[in-house]
């Protein structure tokens, strides 16, 4: 924009330069539009121009698009015009504000999201996920911004409110902090790390991300720069603001602004003084003429004309509130007035006299003393200094000079009332006299400047003294008097009136401007401060007029005319007659503009060059303006416009530009936009009524056309529009046009229809709850527009009606937008899975029925899950983000959700209804919808989950009766079979195979074959055996059979399932945990039996001398029973306290069985012992059979060496011994189990010890016997003791029978025998060393 101040050179320049390309074809078009030729200026294109080109009989079709051409160029004339004419009101408003200021507590704007900046923050997030930053974060925080990018920013409702310039860069950060804000808070407790702190760091890396690898220093300054716009704009600004706005180049803004002399702060007030006087003979004309506007009352008429005369009256008292002396330093004594009223009559003189002390002006001095010439009778090296002082004021004085170089360049400062002041200089010179008092004064000037006065130095004769011999003294002086703010002029004039200035004669005037409305021609004398005599302007009109005859002096003549007073002044040249006049008229605020006869003489004789010799700068501006054909829009009289149709195309271009700005504004106007506008309004008495329906017209055109609107700003405009059609005057004025009532009726409808469809779509038109605090001012302000006036409040049951219903449209779109999404997205899966077959379907064209035909049961339940994610999503975004604004209605949202869910209830049967009854697949479907209803307080247990619950049930029950025959069928087949191999030694040959993973959130049951009465099933055979990597996510055994453990597994997993069903119903779901704990009770029952049969068998048929080794199959028995025990405690307990008697009933079998199958092995224990006493006794004594082994041994060791009889008998028990406690140690898992068998078996061999040893209580053991027992009872004290069996248990009194007969014994036997060859029962660390 080219500033004001520019050169005349420099801005004729380019108005030339730029009205050669944009003027030309507009030079003519005021006139004609349709100009053919450059010589053509007239109405019509010449016919005979076109003669020769055009055929004779043009045809009608082009003779009608020359029509359609020059009509549309017509109109782009006449809107152009309109355009530039509004433009010049919109610059006065800009230049000399006095109703509005620009507002600074609006709420920032921010910047908005474009689609390319949305692609690339998708583009930075998505990096981030492939790893390509270095922003280092936790898998918590990559699975959030996992989710913000798939649900928030893939979004396609994000993308359209995006592309409706309704997103800031501040929306999205708010909506991932109430995105992660769930997450932290669900996140475990660490010590030390709070999880405020965890949120601030997760946000500081947000905003990482989204700043890529953007500078944030750069980023800070352009958002402090447009927020600083955003707040306060300069004039120039708006001036550039408005030209886009309105579509004004920057030359014809040029031309404007200097021929408006919208620097000329006293013409924009003397304008408004113009426009306000002409709005008042406006109000007059309509009382006398009767020319009213229609209202909804007759009565209104009369009110109407005194609200026109109260505006104007508040506005000539805004601006008479307007100081007058802006910026300057003095003070103003201000006019006192009684009423504002009195503004509007002009006649009532008497209360608006002026008195010579209301004028009072104030003015600065510098005086500048340069040099003194024609110094010559002083001596070179004399000093001489000067003095300057003001008539009234202070003495200053330069420094010392020598004769020869008498220069200063001294500045001195004064203040003085007086508007023609009487400055003294004197020069002097020091007294070289011994007696001298004084100086010696060589010469002084007095010197009387203005205002006007020229600013350069100038040489001024001095008038010397007696004692200075040199005549021709000068001083070289530069005066600077500067000009006060409420001086608008001053100078020389001659004047004549009637009640002042009664003799013609030449005074210094000057125009004093009191207040704003009031405005004083004074004279002054030499050295006084108050006027001489003073005329008042108000009423005066000011002119040019001819010379007058009979008074001699001046030049160029002007009148000040008042009725019944006439005041003749002159001026000594027609420049100064010129100023004069243009400041008068200012002052006068007169609606007549004079015209300088120079500038009459121009338009009457097409002007010349001398005619404009005299002529002041804005005469120039002006006569450039209308050479471009500006004048027109300049000189119009604002008060002859339809300023409300001017407003409402202002106000809507300004809308539109604002939409159109890099700001998120959802239609509020900036603060520079809204200052405008209001000072427009107030200026131009636009009425608020009308300016709040344009608004809202313009708004909700906006709105149905897909831009955002802040409902807030729509309930701002609508309640101003609805108090006063309801008569409560919101802006003063009480009158209410018919027009204004029906408009507003109209716009009321036609909020309502949008407000209830933006409720519909409450999803699209407010995604993820932005705007924030949107859809909560959108429900009240229906509930505002359902009001029938503005003091009967809307009952509740209809707003409640109007909301019920539109959220019930609300259920049935949005179910048909994520049906119709989960179909797209289908089919690009399947595009992406199967290409070729999609192709072919495409080439085939099939039919929606035949595709509905190819969909298999498995396809259709897969689609359904993949819905009811969506379905479930949904409802949890509805929760998040729009619950809040619905919260006086939560009923309404919680039937909104039902509806949607039974909308998905009929897909979700038909998909049911074509499952297979065999087919267990839609278990995960229940679970996925239950788990989300049964959290919801509203929703569980409401319509659908009632009828999810009814659907299920019977499936449930159905599938565990499967199960049940399942399982007993299994254990019986199973144990059939059963090997009792542990599974450990089963499995670790078998090839690695991928299993199921039962860590699923469904574990899946496996099913056996099971014939059952009725029913005929094909279930897939599972494997009898269970491998230890997919159990151990269930238990962590693998020493059981392949039977135990599989019948474990599906125990447990069937109870696992049952309970992650979590059924809502209580009854329901005791009576399914009660039937799941009896059926493990009964099947852990007959898999104890079984075991205990199978061990007692297993026994039975095994060896009964020292050579039966402890079986892997016997310990798997024991570690079933162990498993059986373990798992008795979780599948079979109720949680009760008196109801145990599933658990109680079946740890009692067990340790029974438990305690038969420890007897049973220590009976076979007590047996081979038996088998092992048998053989050594046939060494008792006196039997045949003892004394022929006797004479054998004897007589053959006296030649060879005999090995010593019975000691492997002795070894091979104690090796028997000892493998089987290795065997049970080692594969038994159950410790106590291990510890009562030891405890047992050593207590019952130690009483057949004895039990032997007593009944040969008078027999004398043989010797080979004696060795035996003793190594015998040796080993077993020594391997129990290991073992771990207690001395309680080891040193009993049988124990103590048997060592004391067996020492007894020994001591015999050493006696008879000469020795025991180093056996003994004295404990011998060297022996058992020999032994083992």
């Amino acid at each position: 924009m080219l500033d004001p101040s520019s050169s005349e050179e420099e801005s004729d320049g380019i108005v030339e330069e730029e009205s050669k390309e944009a003027m030309a074809p507009q030079a003519g078009s005021r006139i004609s539009p349709s100009r053919t030729s450059e010589s053509s200026g007239g109405l019509a294109p010449s016919s005979s121009s076109r003669s020769s080109a055009r055929p004779t009989s043009p045809s009608p079709s082009a003779a009608s698009e020359e029509k359609e051409d020059l009509e549309k160029m017509q109109r782009e004339e006449e809107d152009r015009k309109k355009k530039l004419q509004l433009y010049v009101f919109v610059m006065r408003c800009v230049a000399y504000p006095f109703n509005a200021k620009q507002p600074t507590d609006m709420a920032r704007r921010q910047q908005k999201i474009t689609k390319q900046q949305l692609q690339q923050t998708k583009d930075r997030f998505q990096a981030f996920l492939n790893g390509d930053t270095q922003i280092v974060a936790d898998e918590a925080f990559i699975n959030a911004v996992q989710s913000f990018n798939e649900v928030f920013l893939k979004s396609d409702r994000v993308a359209k409110m995006v592309q409706s310039g309704g997103f800031s860069a501040n929306d999205f950060r708010e909506v991932f902090k109430r995105h992660i804000e769930k997450r932290v808070r669900s996140l475990p407790e660490i010590d030390g790390l709070s999880k405020e702190t965890v949120l601030s760091s997760w946000m500081a890396k947000f905003d990482t991300i989204y700043r890529g690898d953007e500078d944030p220093r750069k980023a800070q300054q352009r958002m402090t720069a447009s927020a600083a716009s955003e707040l306060i704009l300069s004039k120039d600004q708006l001036y550039e603001m408005f030209q886009n706005i309105l579509g004004i180049k920057k030359f014809e803004h040029q031309l404007l602004y200097q021929a408006c002399q919208l620097d000329n702060l006293d013409e924009q007030a003397a304008q408004i003084r113009r426009e306000l006087d002409g709005r008042l003979q406006m109000a007059d004309q309509i009382a006398r003429g009767g020319k009213f506007p229609k209202f909804v009352s007759k009565e209104m008429e009369a009110m109407f004309i005194e609200e026109l005369k109260s505006s104007v009256n508040q506005l000539m008292a805004n601006l008479e509130s307007m100081p007058v002396s802006k910026g300057g330093e003095f003070k103003l004594q201000k006019l006192k007035r009684g009423h504002n009223t009195s503004i509007i009559d002009m006649g009532q003189e008497d209360e608006n006299t002026l008195s010579k002390s209301d004028v009072v002006l104030s003015f600065t001095l510098e005086v500048v003393i340069m040099e003194v010439v024609g110094l010559k009778s002083l001596a070179p090296n004399r000093i001489v200094y000067c003095t300057m002082e003001v008539e009234g004021g202070e003495k200053l004085q330069t420094d010392q000079a020598e004769a020869s170089k008498p220069t200063w360049g001294t500045q001195g400062d004064f203040t003085t009332t007086h508007p023609l002041p009487g400055v003294k200089v004197k020069l002097f010179t020091e007294s070289t006299g011994v007696l001298a008092l004084e100086d010696k004064e060589l010469g002084r000037v007095v010197l009387h400047p203005t205002p006007n006065s020229p600013k350069q130095s100038e040489l001024h004769k001095m008038t010397v003294t007696k004692a200075c011999p040199d005549h021709d003294l000068r001083i070289k002086l530069a005066i600077r008097m500067d000009k006060p703010q409420n001086m608008k002029h001053c100078g020389y004039l001659w004047a004549f009136g009637k009640n002042v200035w009664k003799r013609w004669k030449k005074r210094f005037f000057v125009l004093v401007q009191v207040s704003q409305y009031t405005f004083a021609m004074c004279s002054y004398r030499e050295k006084k401060s108050e006027p001489q005599e003073l005329l008042q302007l108000d009423g005066y009109t000011v002119d040019y007029s001819d010379p007058q005859p009979g008074l001699d002096g001046g030049r160029a003549f002007f009148n000040a005319v008042k009725e019944g007073d006439t005041v003749i002044f002159a001026s000594d040249d027609e420049q100064d007659r010129i100023l004069w006049v243009q400041a008068m008229y200012r002052a006068t605020g007169q609606s007549h503009k004079p015209v300088p006869p120079t500038q009459v003489q121009k338009l009457n004789s097409k002007g010349g060059a001398s005619a404009q010799m005299d002529a002041p700068i804005s005469q120039f501006y002006a006569d450039r303006a209308q050479k471009h054909g500006m004048d027109e829009f300049i000189s119009a009289n604002p008060c002859s416009f339809d300023h409300a149709s001017l407003f409402e195309m202002v106000q809507r271009l300004t809308l539109d530009h604002r939409l159109n700005d890099t700001f998120c504004c959802l239609g509020w106007f900036s603060p520079g936009q809204v200052f405008v506008l209001d000072e427009y309004c107030a200026r131009n008495g636009v009425r608020g009524c009308h300016r709040h329906l344009c608004y809202l017209r313009d708004l909700l055109e906006r709105a149905e056309s897909g831009a955002i609107i802040d409902p807030t700003l729509l309930h701002y405009s609508f309640a101003f529009c609805a108090s006063h059609v309801h008569g409560n005057r919101p802006d003063g004025l009480s009158t209410v046009k018919v027009d204004e009532k029906e408009r507003f009726e109209d716009i009321k409808e036609r909020l309502r229809v949008i407000l209830e469809n933006q409720i519909v779509n409450f999803r699209y038109c407010f995604p993820f709850g932005r705007p924030e605090g949107a859809l909560k001012a959108t429900l009240s302000l229906l509930e505002r527009v359902l009001m029938k006036d503005i003091a009967t409040p809307v009952p509740p049951e209809e707003v409640k009606g109007v909301i019920r219903k539109c959220l019930e449209q609300a259920a049935q779109l949005n179910y048909e937008r994520i049906k119709e999404y989960a179909t797209i997205e289908g089919k690009k899966r399947e595009m992406f899975e199967h290409p070729v077959f999609c192709l072919a379907s495409q080439v085939m064209d099939l039919t929606i029925q035949n595709v509905g035909r190819l969909v298999t049961p498995a396809k259709k339940l897969e689609e359904t899950i993949r819905l009811a994610e969506l379905v479930i999503e949904v409802l949890q975004q509805n929760q998040e983000h729009h619950a809040e604004a619905f919260a006086w209605w939560t009923d309404l949202m919680v039937e909104h959700a039902e509806n949607f869910l039974a909308l998905y209830a009929i897909d979700m049967d038909a998909a049911l209804e074509i499952q297979s009854p065999e087919s267990w697949d839609s278990f995960p479907l229940f679970q996925l919808l239950n788990d989300f209803l049964r959290t919801d307080y509203h929703l569980c247990n409401g319509k659908f989950h009632k009828h999810l619950q009814d659907l299920y049930a019977p499936l449930v029950v159905r599938y565990v009766d499967l199960m049940e025959s399942s399982i007993a069928q299994s254990i019986h087949k199973g144990f059939e079979r059963e090997s009792w191999e542990p599974v450990k030694s089963l499995t670790s040959n078998l090839p690695n195979v991928n299993l199921p993973n039962v860590n699923l959130q469904i574990p899946k049951v496996p099913n056996l074959p099971v014939p059952v009465a009725g029913l005929s099933v094909n279930l897939p055979q599972m494997p009898s055996f269970s491998t230890p990597s997919w159990m151990a996510a269930i238990y962590d055994s693998d020493n059981g059979s392949g039977t135990s453990e599989d019948l474990f597994w599906k125990l447990e997993a069937l109870q696992t399932f049952i309970r992650d069903l979590h059924w809502p119903e209580e009854e329901f779901a005791k009576h399914l945990e009660s039937r799941i704990q009896l059926m493990s009770s009964n099947m852990i029952e007959n898999c104890v039996k079984r075991t205990r049969m199978a061990f007692e068998s297993k026994l039975t048929k095994s060896s009964k001398s020292t050579d039966f080794r402890i079986s892997p199959t016997l310990c798997t028995m024991f570690n079933v029973m162990v498993d059986a025990k373990d798992q008795s405690a979780k599948l079979c307990a109720m949680e009760m306290g008196q109801e145990k008697q599933y658990h109680t009933q079946i740890d009692e079998l067990i340790e029974e069985s438990v305690k038969d199958m420890i007897q049973f092995l220590v009976a076979k224990f007590v047996v081979i012992l038996e088998s092992v006493l048998a053989k050594i006794s046939r060494y008792d004594e006196g039997t045949l059979f003892s004394s022929f082994l006797s004479f054998t041994v004897k007589a053959a060791s006296k030649y060879v060496d005999v090995p010593k009889p019975g000691m492997d008998v002795a070894d091979g028990y104690v090796t028997f011994v000892r493998h089987s406690q290795d065997i049970l140690r080692d594969k038994v898992n159950e410790e106590v189990y291990i510890e009562r068998l030891f405890d047992q078996w050593y207590t019952a061999t130690m009483n057949l010890l004895g039990t032997w040893l007593t009944e040969r209580m008078e027999q004398q053991l043989h010797v080979y016997q004696l060795k035996i027992l003793i190594r015998i009872t040796k080993k077993k004290y020594r391997d129990f003791r290991l073992q771990g069996v207690l001395d309680s248990t080891l040193n009993s009194k049988m124990y103590d029978t048997v060592r004391n007969r067996l020492t007894i014994e020994e001591a015999t036997a050493s006696v008879r025998e000469g020795g025991m060859q180093g056996i003994s029962m004295k404990d011998s660390d060297e022996e058992d060393e020999d032994d083992d």
